[in-house]
Order: C-alpha cells, then sequence, then structure tokens
C-alpha cells in the first residue's frame, strides 16, 4: 500500500508540471482528489487492512494527499500569475497615443443666418415678435388684402387643415396680430422670424422653410425709410460694398411694391453665373403698406403709414455662404453641415 501511495504521488505530481491551463489543472484536481479519484478509493478500502496497519497508512494517505494540495495550489497561483501578466499585456494603455476627443454640435447655418439677421434688425430698434404655425384664413389672407376670390390666392400652393386653418404660408399674420393687439395707430417697428410651409419642393424651393417679415408704421414715412432700412440691413449681412436697387412689383398687402436686389456677392456686380450676367440678385420682398390692410386692423391710413417687407432666410443663407441647392440645409448630411462648425 505504501508504494501504491508513493507511486500515486509522483505520476500525479508528473501530470501537474503537464499542466498549462486552468481547466486542465480543474481536472487533475477532480481526477486524484475528487470523490471518484484513487485517494478516495483508498480511504475507502482501509476497513479491510489489519487494525494495526490502519494508522500507519492513513497518515501516509493524508501525507500525500497534502502534498498533493499543496502542489495543485502553487500550481494555481502560477497559472493566475500568468493569465493576470497576458490580460494587463493584452488591455494596456498606449499613453503615447493622444486623447479621445469628444464631437460637439455646433449650430446649422439657416440657425445662424437667422440670428444675424435678428441682431441686425434688434440694432436697429425692431421689436422681435412671434406667432402661431398653424393659422387661420382670416389672418394669413384676409387681413392681408387677399379675400377668398383673389387671384393671388393662387401664387401660394398651401397645405390646408380644414377650410379655415392652414399652415402659414408667410409670417405676415403675425404682423396683422401685433396691429390688432395695439391701440389704435399705435407706431410699431418689429419682425417677425418662423417657418412657414408651401407646397412646393425643387433646388431653390422647400416645402418648410424660414421667413423673415418686418413692419414699421408710424407717421410721415416714406419709402426712403424703406430704402434706408434695407440697405442698412444689407451692406451689415454682405458687406459695406454691397449695393441695392428697388424694382416695380406687386404684392397684395403692400402699395407702391418693389422687389429687392443687392449687387452680386459672387462677382461684385461685374456679372457671372450666379447672377446670370445681369450683376443684380434678388434677395426681398417689400412696399409701403396697403392702405387695406392697415384699415383692417384698425388703423387710419390718413394719419398712419409705413413699410413691410419679407425676406426667405434660406436664400440670405445661401448667398451669404455661396449654396447653390435649398435641399442641403434640409438632407441633414454632415459633411456638408460640418463645414460651418
Amino acid at each position: 500500500m505504501r508504494e501504491e501511495l508513493q507511486a500515486l504521488k509522483e505520476q500525479a505530481l508528473a501530470e501537474l508540471g503537464a499542466v498549462t491551463t486552468p481547466d486542465e489543472l480543474k481536472d487533475l484536481r477532480i481526477k486524484y482528489l475528487g470523490k471518484k479519484g484513487p485517494m478516495t478509493e483508498i480511504l475507502r478500502g482501509m476497513g479491510a487492512l489489519p487494525a494495526e496497519e490502519r494508522p500507519k497508512i492513513g497518515q501516509i494517505v493524508n501525507e500525500v494527499k497534502s502534498a498533493l494540495e499543496t502542489a495543485i495550489n502553487a500550481k494555481t497561483e502560477v497559472l493566475e500569475a500568468e493569465s493576470l501578466k497576458a490580460r494587463l499585456a493584452n488591455e494596456k494603455v498606449d499613453i503615447t497615443l493622444p486623447g479621445r476627443t469628444q464631437n460637439c454640435g455646433h449650430l446649422h447655418p439657416v440657425t445662424l443666418t437667422l440670428r444675424e439677421i435678428k441682431k441686425i434688425f434688434m440694432r436697429m430698434g425692431f421689436d422681435v415678435m412671434e406667432g402661431p404655425e398653424i393659422e387661420s384664413d382670416y389672418y394669413n389672407f384676409e387681413a392681408l388684402n387677399l379675400p377668398q376670390d383673389h387671384p393671388a390666392r393662387d401664387m401660394q400652393d398651401t397645405f390646408y387643415i380644414t377650410e379655415k386653418f392652414l399652415l402659414r404660408t408667410q409670417t405676415s399674420p403675425v404682423q396683422a396680430r401685433t396691429m390688432q393687439a395695439c391701440e389704435p395707430d399705435t407706431p410699431i417697428r418689429m419682425i417677425a422670424p418662423g417657418t412657414v410651409y408651401r407646397n412646393d419642393y425643387d433646388a431653390t424651393h422647400s416645402p418648410m422653410f424660414h421667413q423673415v417679415e418686418g413692419l414699421v408704421l408710424g407717421e410721415n414715412i416714406s419709402l426712403a425709410d424703406l430704402k434706408g432700412t434695407l440697405e442698412t440691413f444689407c451692406k451689415e449681412m454682405f458687406g459695406g460694398s454691397v449695393e441695392i436697387r428697388l424694382r416695380p412689383s406687386y404684392f397684395p398687402f403692400t402699395e407702391p411694391s418693389a422687389e429687392v436686389d443687392i449687387s452680386c456677392v459672387i462677382c461684385g456686380g461685374k456679372g457671372c453665373r450666379v447672377c446670370k450676367n445681369s450683376g443684380w440678385l434678388e434677395i426681398l420682398g417689400s412696399g409701403m403698406v396697403h392702405p387695406n390692410v392697415l384699415r383692417m386692423s384698425g388703423y387710419d391710413p390718413d394719419k398712419i403709414n409705413g413699410y413691410a417687407f419679407g425676406m426667405g432666410v434660406e436664400r440670405i443663407a445661401m448667398l451669404k455662404y455661396g449654396i447653390d441647392d435649398l435641399r442641403l440645409f434640409f438632407e441633414n448630411d454632415l459633411r456638408f453641415i460640418r463645414q460651418f462648425k
């Protein structure tokens, strides 16, 4: 029995030396020290030994078992140390690499342009007014001298929600709301920025876009005041060398009406592909407030007059940043948007 235990010990230690993984070590522990292992079998068979032999054999068994457990525990520590060393080597941080920076967001070019427009007019003493995007037919059309049967309504492809409510086609309704909320014949100097909607979509039109409408009311206001205000705005927005001109036009809510052009910001007025060799670019519409609009909002056109204007924010942004397709503003292509960071 003594020789058998010694041989078992040597065999186990030899196999232990060849172990290289924790799983192999676990299998070896079960093989020799488990419930079905040879050490357990020997202990179970000690009942058949003579009484005087049992203590000696039991002592030898315990010594062999203790020796194997000590060797296996030592091997466990070695394998754990090797595993930790391998993990540290694989997971180490290369401190020579630059840090990973966070990508910060930034304002959209339309937002940048809209903010600049508002700042310019606020410096000139204009108030900023807002109104609902779902508007009544009355404020969107009738209060602006566009009755039900007016042909100018055909110029605007409109998103109607019901017969009486629609998505506003312009921010001009805010002007009518502001006039009707004021005391009769109160002077007004305001702009109305916001989102508007029209059923149109191509390289220069979008079903959703942004406008800034302006209104000035008071006594003895002339077309010269309108031109001076818009010239100041254009020079602030596009640079001091830009020139403007007013061309006769038609809008139902102004009379007389004028389209406003600026000298081409690309060629400086010399003529190029962008301005179709004319040297001018159209940017907004304007005119003196129609007497009917004043009367419908409670103003006396014999005492109070004024001017109004309206511009598309995307149009201004396209000219300012040299963008040739309106749809780029809304396609959310990060390659485009990141240029304005």
